[in-house]
């Protein structure tokens, strides 16, 4: 989807006017140009070194009112912002930045939830170096851009404590009288987005989850330290507060099926099941104690309270000598969990080059700044165990740089002869994952080649009449902010799905 694809009907034109508005113009007068150009940007205060690996929590410590201001005033106020269009829900980034600037923190947290229920957590890991802060035009005078999700998160955390006194901005909603029930399975970023946006539409939405927590990836997969448990809550307390309602324990497919609940009167469907089913590297070895995968690893800690240690007697192995196996953010978040659960030595073994690196550029600087080791452009052939079955070790290969593959990016070539041996406590694959098999292979849906759902993504529609699908579902596996554009496309069609029916 382009950046213009993503802005709604009309946006380009709302946006226009709201720039237009006197409060706007006063503000663009009060900080001249050269001025706006010239200040760089704000760094985020983060959490000492020395102090955060040896605790799970927060590293990012996140903008004063001072220095959000600050920061607010660096926005150029532009005529035609590329930021909208770099943002996949399509948030009205300008006019929240200027409210910020101007004081106004409701209304800012207001418009940002017009389009996104999930501000604090976009604001901690959607990746805006290559989104919206790459489309901001500062970039494009040289500059640095305005820092667009420190800012989101600011405000966001900035009005949390508004739960103890009252509604936050934008939510307390109910049901339309003659509104049908929509069921979203699955209570991750993409399923909690469309849950938000079919309430503010006035349907009756519950929200499925198998598991005994709402929040899918939100809250099995990323550690404590980018994303405190307490900010997830609130996040989920906004989305039930505009009249949802979330079931947990709940495994659509099995506790009751998608006909179950079609008899219950459920009149659309969105499936945003996530991408459980973890990927092996199928070498030998690879069934050894101590050879997790990432997603069994992370849950533990987690969801299970492993990082909550000695408080929650959670079985997480501590390890001595850590390797993880890959390059993106959940490699990252691993190798950077197991350094917290007292590793002496924590690698990254990749077989790519550090430009290939899908991870998060802050995430990379995050874990060199703690002393994670990288080893770029190896794989492991074969893990390693002594008598009781325990890994011991790994015999890695050296590779090479190699034609472009299907992902455009250079093939790994093995180097013949090129195998060592290292020693290693405990490995985390963190190759990817497929989509969870469980519901959609009981449905007749046509599915992709990796076992994923294929959806027009005009519409998210899937092959199946009033059936939706997002996420890591669909894309196999998708950051948190793609995920919710898929839930708020997902939304706008069956509403539109549903009104044509109801004609």
């Amino acid at each position: 989807m382009s950046g213009k694809d993503r802005l709604e009907p009309g946006q380009a034109e709302r946006l226009r006017q709201e720039r237009e508005k006197d409060w706007r113009k006063a503000l663009r007068r009060e900080v001249s140009v050269q001025t706006r150009l010239t200040t760089p940007r704000h760094k985020m205060p983060e959490q000492p070194v020395e102090a955060r690996v040896g605790n799970f929590l927060e590293v990012n410590l996140g903008y004063t009112l001072e220095l959000a201001r600050a920061e607010a005033r660096r926005c150029l106020d532009c005529g035609q912002p590329g930021c909208v269009a770099g943002c996949p829900v399509a948030i009205d980034i300008p006019t929240f930045i200027k409210l910020i600037e101007a004081g106004e923190l409701d209304r800012a947290l207001e418009k940002i939830h017009e389009t996104n229920g999930l501000p604090a957590i976009c604001g901690r890991v959607c990746p805006q170096e290559v989104q919206c802060e790459k489309a901001c035009n500062l970039v494009q005078a040289g500059k640095e851009p305005v820092a667009i999700g420190h800012l989101e998160r600011f405000v966001a955390d900035y009005l949390c404590t508004r739960e103890s006194m009252g509604p936050l901005p934008g939510g307390s909603r109910g049901a339309e009288p003659g509104k049908e029930k929509v069921a979203v399975i699955g209570s991750g970023p993409g399923g909690l987005t469309a849950a938000a946006d079919l309430a503010r539409l006035g349907y009756q939405v519950t929200v499925f989850e198998a598991l005994h927590l709402p929040g899918g990836v939100l809250a099995y997969g990323i550690p404590e330290f980018r994303l405190p448990r307490t900010i997830l809550q609130s996040e989920i307390n906004f989305i039930r507060a505009l009249g949802v309602e979330i079931k947990t324990n709940f495994i659509v497919g099995k506790t009751a099926s998608l006909d179950d609940l079609r008899q219950a009167g459920y009149a659309a469907f969105f499936l945003g099941t996530g991408a459980g089913l973890p990927s092996f590297l199928n070498v030998p070895g690879e069934n050894l104690l101590g050879v997790f995968s990432a997603n069994e690893y992370l849950t533990r800690v987690n969801l299970m309270k492993g990082f909550r240690f000695p408080e929650f007697d959670t079985p997480v192995p501590r390890a001595r000598r850590v390797a993880v196996i890959g390059g993106g953010n959940v490699a990252m978040d691993a190798v950077r969990t197991a350094l917290r659960l007292g590793a002496s030595r924590a690698i990254i073994y990749y077989r790519r080059s550090r430009a290939e690196m899908p991870a998060r550029v802050e995430e990379i600087k995050h874990a060199e700044e703690e002393g994670i080791e990288f080893n770029f452009l190896t794989v492991p052939v074969r893990f390693l165990g002594n008598e009781r079955g325990e890994l011991r070790g790994m015999v890695l290969q050296r590779l090479a740089l190699g034609e472009p593959d299907a992902s455009g990016r250079p093939r790994p070539v093995p180097i013949p002869g090129s195998e060592f041996e290292v020693e290693v406590d405990l490995a985390v694959v963190a190759i990817g994952q497929s989509p969870n098999p469980l519901l959609i292979r009981q449905l007749p849906l046509r599915l992709g080649r990796w076992g994923n759902v294929e959806v027009d993504y005009q519409t998210m529609a899937t092959s199946l009449e009033g059936i939706y699908a997002g996420g890591d579902a669909v894309r196999g596996g998708a950051t948190v902010i793609l995920a919710m554009g898929d839930g708020r496309t997902a939304a706008r069609s069956i509403d539109f799905y549903l009104r044509k029916k109801r004609g």
